[in-house]
């Protein structure tokens, strides 16, 4: 199934929406609150899970109450003898890393790095350059949050929109 087949429908988006404002409710708890049979409950749950909407049910940790109060992005341009998944896989050994994507324009990828203070930031930078298949990096410190990672409002207009 293409992503563009895939919808949402009024049930999902209650369902994804209650999951995400109480991610410990239980399969039971969450039938009664939609008004469902506990069998639909489980059979949406379980379809949502298996095409990956729902990537998993741990916590939303805050890297900045955790200590890592800066939050940088970095585009990186690569050197393509070595390709992406080579430096996919340095970079995954980079903790501070928190996510890192393929991109179109002048870099090869985009980073989301945190680290303990500005200091710190160009501990973890010198660690993501000294890779070999690095060739630059461009970084971006983020001032503040203005919006953080969401998806709520996009399941929203999802399920309004088929």
């Amino acid at each position: 199934m293409a992503a563009q087949d895939v919808y949402l429908d009024g049930l999902d988006a209650k369902m994804l929406a209650l999951l995400d404002a109480e991610p410990r409710i239980g399969v039971l708890e969450l039938s009664r609150r939609l008004a469902v049979a506990r069998g639909t409950a489980q059979a949406r749950l379980d379809k949502l899970i298996a095409r990956g909407a729902i990537r998993g049910f741990g916590p939303d940790v805050a890297p900045a109450a955790i200590g890592f109060g800066v939050t940088s992005f970095v585009t990186l341009e690569i050197s393509q003898r070595y390709g992406h998944t080579a430096v996919a896989e340095h970079l995954a050994d980079i903790p501070e890393v928190l996510e890192a994507h393929t991109i179109t324009g002048s870099g090869d990828l985009h980073c989301r790095i945190v680290a303990r203070s500005n200091a710190d930031l160009q501990r973890v930078i010198d660690q993501i350059v000294g890779y070999e298949g690095i060739v630059r990096a461009s970084t971006i410190i983020a001032l503040a949050e203005l919006i953080p990672y969401r998806v709520m409002p996009l399941v929203s207009a999802a399920a309004n929109h088929p």
